[in-house]
């Protein structure tokens, strides 16, 4: 059982805290620091701010790899204590800056109170710049897929922050369904990624590794898996409603309305992915409209 909240150092500039989503620390100078991510709430925010002052490290900038309210959920709390600079891309910034966005996108509509939650809806914070300001010693890649416009985090120690471009085998055995906004892109990320030269990769779901190959392997092969089993749900016309039941049997998945959102959404994206790729066609009847494998 790994122990939240310890700080590890991991190059010469370079550390992480392992937390439920692992936040990177890279040291800017002797003293200031900019963090990679921020936990899930105000809490994580709490204790990463306790580690900071323990460590007598000034907090300057925050990077955001993306907008998801588990990785920006303390950045509200820490930017009110420091007054530290929120860094992501032009779109993630939005949805930083007005968090409504995240539930309000997951649901398709103006979303029902119980998931405007911690889970799917930070609090607000304020970024005030992009990614191609990052601080000296940092770089940027794409990360495309998971959600909007991600992006992983190297630094100068050839560390590798990679967000949620790939999910730990635990989960991916557990939930089977890691959440995805565009199928395609996220199978040219992991391409991407597999083929990254660096002497660690920190995951923010998964266990730090020096290989990152079998971890990548893992999370193509599911999402293959997930094609192929929607593939063969569809062989009888059905509309998404059904799919989606279809699907939580098939994985013996509970449902809640956190699941209904968000694998929801990710259910529409690999039928969006499987249509554009001619794989399914769809129909009008009786006002529904049904998917179906094309034969």
């Amino acid at each position: 059982v790994i122990k939240m909240y310890n700080l590890n150092k991991v190059g010469e500039r370079t550390y992480y805290i392992d937390s439920p989503t692992n936040i990177g620390i890279y040291k800017l100078n002797e003293s200031d620091i900019c963090l990679i991510d921020s936990g899930n709430d105000k809490e994580a925010g709490r204790k990463i701010n306790k580690i900071l002052k323990e460590n007598n490290f000034n907090l300057k900038y925050i990077i955001s790899t993306h907008s998801n309210a588990d990785h920006i959920g303390g950045n509200e709390f820490l930017q009110k204590r420091t007054d530290c600079k929120i860094i992501s891309t032009e779109i993630e910034n939005l949805f930083i800056k007005y968090p409504i966005l995240e539930p309000s996108f997951l649901y398709g509509g103006y979303p029902i109170k119980s998931i405007r939650n911690k889970f799917l809806m930070a609090k607000e914070s304020n970024p005030t710049d992009t990614i191609e300001n990052l601080p000296e010693g940092l770089e940027y890649i794409k990360l495309g897929g998971h959600f909007f416009d991600m992006i992983g985090i190297k630094t100068s120690d050839n560390v590798y922050f990679l967000a949620d471009c790939v999910f730990g085998e635990n989960i991916i055995k557990k939930y089977h369904i890691s959440f995805i906004y565009n199928v395609d892109e996220f199978l040219k990320t992991l391409d991407f990624v597999e083929n990254l030269e660096g002497n660690l990769f920190i995951p923010s779901h998964a266990p730090i590794c020096e290989d990152i190959k079998p971890l990548v392997k893992i999370n193509r092969d599911k999402v293959h898996e997930i094609i192929e089993t929607i593939l063969r749900i569809c062989e009888e016309e059905l509309i998404f409603e059904d799919i989606l039941q279809k699907l939580f049997i098939h994985y013996d998945l509970k449902m809640d309305l956190n699941q209904y959102v968000l694998i929801g959404n990710t259910l529409k994206s690999y039928l969006s992915y499987l249509y554009d790729n001619e794989k399914l066609e769809i129909e009008f009847k009786e006002s529904k409209l049904y998917w179906k494998t094309k034969s």
